[in-house]
């Protein structure tokens, strides 16, 4: 599990830079760069869509990755101690990217 610090500020997981999915899956099978990833959890929180208050963020989160070139995947697990999420004002999951992403 890494500590996940995440900016996309208009996600419906999000809660002060926080993830409270549980879990997010890492996309970018072919990534060669941390643009060529994306966050496949991302939702957007829209007007009148209620945002996930039930649970709580957390700093540490287990972390499914596709990006299969990344020096921290192994077995589609994400084993970088520090994982950073960007994508500021994203309407896909496709904005958005793991800045950690670094290729073998």
């Amino acid at each position: 599990m890494a500590e996940l610090k995440c900016t996309v500020e208009n996600c419906m997981y999000n809660n002060s830079n926080y993830c409270c999915k549980g879990d997010i899956m890492v996309g970018g099978m072919r990534a060669c760069t941390c643009d060529d990833t994306c966050c496949e959890s991302f939702r957007e929180e829209k007007e009148g869509r209620a945002r996930n208050a039930t649970e709580h963020p957390s700093k540490v989160i287990s972390i499914d990755c596709e990006a299969v070139k990344c020096v921290y995947n192994t077995n589609y697990k994400c084993y970088a101690d520090h994982v950073d999420i960007k994508g500021c004002g994203a309407d896909d999951c496709r904005e958005t990217a793991c800045a950690t992403f670094k290729e073998r």
